[in-house]
């Protein structure tokens, strides 16, 4: 399974937009700021998270974003397969239990990407939200120090931890 950079943008808006679920609508440039995105494809990823009726935008000038249901109602698994489409490592559940069946000397090989998918979803599928953010504390006071300045530590870190994310390979 890969994660396109994309998808990884959208989680970390869901994640901001999550902890700040109770302040009401949050400016894009602010989601963008805290969370080192880029502004423009920021408006893009909510837009489509929009229209998925996952966040709502809010006019006016306190208007921004904000989720449209609890953060506890959002799983993980919503958000990548409206951004990067299904969890397997190569087409989709039903294609991989075709291949089992109509390929039977790779049979088994089929059988462990089915397998590696089925887990995956199982995890994306039960952890929401608010199970990523009840371990994080909110970044304030004089130790914070902002994402943009901790970028390539976090480069490096990504690429051992989050191997499966499109377009962060080891070395970048």
């Amino acid at each position: 399974m890969k994660i396109s950079q994309k998808g990884l943008y959208a989680l970390q808006a869901m994640m901001m937009l999550a902890r700040h679920h109770h302040q009401g609508a949050i400016k894009i440039r602010d989601i963008a700021y805290e969370e080192v995105l880029p502004e423009k494809f920021l408006e893009l990823i909510l837009l489509e998270l929009k229209n998925a009726r996952m966040v709502e935008s809010v006019r006016g000038a306190k208007g921004g974003y904000q989720l449209r249901r609890e953060p506890a109602d959002i799983h993980l698994s919503e958000i990548i397969r409206l951004i990067d489409g299904p969890l397997a490592p190569f087409a989709d559940a039903e294609q991989l239990r075709e291949l089992i069946d109509r390929d039977l000397p790779h049979r088994t090989l089929y059988q462990v990407f089915l397998d590696v998918r089925d887990a995956a979803a199982r995890i994306l599928d039960n952890t929401t939200l608010a199970d990523l953010i009840v371990e994080r504390s909110p970044r304030v006071g004089k130790n914070f120090k902002r994402q943009k300045d901790q970028k390539k530590d976090q480069k490096k870190e990504a690429a051992t931890i989050l191997p499966m994310v499109a377009g962060v390979r080891k070395g970048e």
